[in-house]
């Protein structure tokens, strides 16, 4: 009695897992992966795209612009594509994470066997989705909850409601234009976009309560952009490690 019980609160478990993605509008594909040199090589962001398409969800590149309704960030679910290194077998599986980094569904690992890196890489990829394609996925409607979503509101310090909400930087730190990688503001309606020389979105601005600091998303991580020491710094989460990158912004 007591396994068959354990039985089948695992498969309760394991559906309720796997029908939380639906909860989120869309999907957001970076550029690049870890375990690639350039953007789209091997042309991975391109088939991502398409074997999200096929599956079933909306997804839009992270230099893409969103359509209206789509501002809320937490409802949009982000994509990334991890490499298992093994001998003469290509294995790459595909995680989905929410708008702070917790991963919200990872999918079976794709094998292939092939030598060639584009034809490995397209093989271990289409495999991997399959179990993504099983999900049958359709969005609900509902906003994602999520455990960490609520634990960064429980923990986060009461903000006046009441302020107004700072429409423009002051104090701005000192910019040196002969930086090779320096950011330009761009405004949107709810704060800036970032773009380099290219020109290429590479970071999406969401004003906050302070002049000083802003709601940060770079390649499908949410993180946010603070003013400390006259400089700008992308700070963010990674495996429970915080992480600061200095940037390089004129607005």
């Amino acid at each position: 009695m007591k396994i068959k019980f354990l039985l089948t609160a695992l498969i309760c478990s394991a559906v309720g897992f796997a029908q939380s993605v639906n909860d989120y509008k869309a999907v957001i594909i970076p550029l690049k992966y870890d375990f690639i040199k350039t953007e789209n090589q091997y042309r991975l962001a391109t088939l991502t795209k398409s074997n999200l398409l096929k599956a079933g969800f909306t997804a839009y590149y992270t230099n893409e612009e969103l359509p209206a309704g789509y501002a809320d960030r937490c409802d949009l679910l982000y994509i990334d594509v991890k490499k298992d290194n093994a001998f003469l077998v290509t294995k790459l599986f595909v995680e989905f994470k929410d708008c702070y980094g917790k991963v919200i569904y990872t999918s079976e690992t794709g094998k292939s066997r092939e030598k060639e890196y584009e034809v490995a890489y397209r093989e271990s990829l289409d495999n991997a989705f399959v179990s993504i394609a099983n999900l049958h996925y359709k969005y609900s409607g509902k906003s994602p909850v999520t455990p960490s979503r609520a634990v960064t509101a429980e923990t986060l310090p009461a903000v006046n409601t009441t302020a107004p909400v700072q429409t423009a930087v002051v104090s701005t730190p000192a910019v040196n234009v002969s930086d090779p990688n320096l950011l330009y503001a761009q405004p949107t309606e709810n704060g800036y976009q970032l773009i380099d020389k290219t020109p290429k979105v590479v970071m999406k601005l969401f004003k906050t309560s302070r002049a000083d600091s802003f709601i940060a998303v770079k390649d499908g991580i949410q993180g946010s952009l603070n003013a400390k020491d006259n400089q700008w710094y992308f700070e963010y989460y990674q495996n429970d490690k915080l992480v600061s990158e200095k940037v390089s912004v004129k607005f």
